[in-house]
């Protein structure tokens, strides 16, 4: 099933044009040097935003990566150069999907999930650096172990 929607995400709904501005951005990023942190970010999203069903975003730290220093100011540079731009556009987007479920409610019933997809994407957008694209299994897992980390560090 994941397959069926990837596929109509890709070419319907929005996952080419969103791979494409997302390769584009990390191109730009990559002229300089200054920039190649985002550029590896925005091409990681790149592969998310074009089927990114079955996938998750989650955080490196989560996942055992040390955390780079500087990378929430870097953050706060990419949420105010392109990450608030990026993510209104998904924004809209989702709202996009939503209305075609209501209008074309026999061609699209899912719109809905679609919608989530971008509201996603546009999560991401606002802080790419520090994420990692991983299967909806393996997220799972690593949300399941930062609680019994919370649990344990609180003597529950």
């Amino acid at each position: 099933m994941k397959t069926l929607g990837n596929f109509v995400w890709f070419v319907f709904c929005g996952g080419l044009l969103s791979a494409v501005v997302w390769i584009l951005l990390g191109a730009v990023m990559a002229v300089t040097v200054v920039g190649l942190p985002f550029a590896y970010a925005a091409f990681r999203i790149a592969r998310f935003a074009a089927f990114p069903f079955g996938k998750e975003l989650v955080d490196a730290q989560a996942l055992g990566e040390k955390r780079i220093p500087g990378t929430a100011l870097a953050n706060v540079v990419w949420f105010l150069l392109a990450g608030i731009w990026l993510a209104i556009a998904h924004v809209l987007l989702a709202i996009e999907c939503i209305a075609s479920c209501v209008l074309v409610v026999p061609i699209l019933l899912g719109a809905p999930a679609w919608a989530i997809a971008h509201i996603r994407l546009a999560g991401v957008s606002l802080a790419p650096l520090g994420k990692r694209v991983v299967p909806s299994g393996m997220a799972s897992e690593v949300r399941r172990r930062q609680i019994n980390a919370k649990l344990d560090a609180a003597g529950v």
